[in-house]
């Protein structure tokens, strides 16, 4: 079995000092409310995948739903809104939401447990590596990116998730016919998405009306109340 590579936080240099790395998110505070803390200690055994068991040479991602079935993956969650509802209605569909913040995990937990939904586990390991290592190429029958952080200072745009390396790996890991859906309040970055997108040779697809299938969320809300347009993408694999 191939040793995976160290996780984002985890690399270090020849010295052994931690390396510092240009990632698409940043870690924020990681406090439990109390009743986040009631969804973490109710359903967190149930959903959460420990991020160490992952570096495991014969770690699988289906050993964690218990079941082979279509994987579909959905990036940035945040509290689960998207996550559980498109869930619901893919019970044949195995989903893995990987989201770093600790306390959006707890609401994600919270709520698919209280669904009482089979389908879903929750990841914190920074999505790219996951991409790269986790999921075979051809391996997901869907990918879900809505409202990532759109990093708006030109200094922090290397951040963006959305980028041709990405999108290179993003289209690598889709089956033919598979689709990434993405959506954004953000015009500059929706721009990007736009060029960076039609610019990958396996993806095709562009800007469409809004997927009825996902809910809004309290952040689309919120971006709505701010006068900001909701833009929504479709690409498909090709080839």
């Amino acid at each position: 079995m191939t040793v995976r590579p160290a996780r984002p936080h985890q690399k270090l240099t020849a010295d052994g000092r931690r390396m510092r790395e240009v990632l698409t998110y940043s870690r924020r505070g990681a406090r439990f409310t109390p009743s986040r803390q009631v969804a973490w200690d109710a359903y967190g055994e149930r959903y959460w995948i420990p991020d160490e068991v992952v570096d495991d040479p014969g770690f699988r991602l289906a050993d964690w739903f218990g079941r082979e079935a279509p994987l579909v993956v959905e990036i940035g969650p945040g509290i689960g809104e998207a996550t559980a509802a498109l869930a619901a209605t893919r019970p044949a569909t195995n989903v893995l939401a990987i989201e770093v913040w600790r306390p959006g995990v707890a609401d994600i937990v919270g709520r698919v447990g209280e669904a009482g939904l089979d389908n879903v586990r929750v990841l914190g390991v920074d999505a790219v590596w996951s991409l790269e290592n986790l999921v075979d190429p051809a391996g997901l029958a869907g990918l879900w990116t809505f409202f990532p952080d759109p990093w708006p200072k030109k200094k922090h745009h290397k951040r963006r998730i959305v980028n041709p390396a990405f999108a290179r790996l993003a289209a690598s890991r889709l089956a033919p016919g598979a689709q990434w859906r993405l959506a954004t309040d953000w015009a500059e970055y929706a721009e990007v998405m736009r060029e960076v997108l039609d610019a990958e040779p396996l993806l095709d697809g562009g800007e469409v009306p809004r997927w009825d299938e996902r809910p809004v969320t309290k952040f689309e809300r919120k971006g709505l109340q701010a006068g900001r347009a909701i833009h929504d993408f479709a690409y498909t694999r090709v080839g």
